[in-house]
């Protein structure tokens, strides 16, 4: 997929937690994990600019988790130190790391669907794995996923609110 395509699916991932977080009060927290959504779905891809292989170590579970350990202690420490944080529960860091996990794995799940494919697994498997739907440069799939993904938390959103 590209950015467009990552970023719907990220959001659809999304949809069901943002409907969550605000049906149970927390409007900033429900802001706050959809902008980690959509700015997380590409770092996978950072690998373009390193010198290592595409769709190789960044699109790893081992990479998501560890991403998002990193996040909820980044986040636990912007709460800790200052006033970014008021107002936000004390689990906001698990809420921090938790989104930005779902965001990479979102990222891992797209491209699964196209024919490259990926090995989520690795260093442990390098079982592959691709649905071979559809190529990662279609843009009316990439289009189609983003507008999903939109209308979906827009959805859950306005379902909560």
């Amino acid at each position: 997929m590209y950015w467009r395509g990552h970023v719907g699916i990220a959001l659809l991932a999304y949809a069901p937690v943002a409907g969550a977080t605000l049906a149970i009060g927390e409007p900033d927290l429900t802001f706050l994990g959809g902008a980690l959504s959509v700015a997380a779905a590409t770092l996978p891809d950072a690998d373009h600019r390193l010198p290592i292989s595409h769709r190789g170590p960044t699109h790893t579970l081992a990479f998501a988790v560890t991403v998002g350990l990193l996040a909820g202690a980044l986040a636990a420490v912007a709460l800790a130190v200052g006033d970014a944080g008021r107002g936000l529960p004390q689990w906001a860091p698990a809420f921090v790391g938790g989104a930005v996990t779902l965001s990479l794995c979102s990222h891992i799940a797209g491209d699964a669907i196209t024919p490259m494919g990926i090995r989520p697994f690795r260093p442990l498997s390098t079982a592959h794995y691709s649905l071979d739907l559809t190529p990662a440069k279609n843009p009316r799939a990439n289009w189609a996923f983003l507008v999903v993904g939109v209308l979906s938390t827009a959805v859950a959103v306005g379902v909560a609110y």
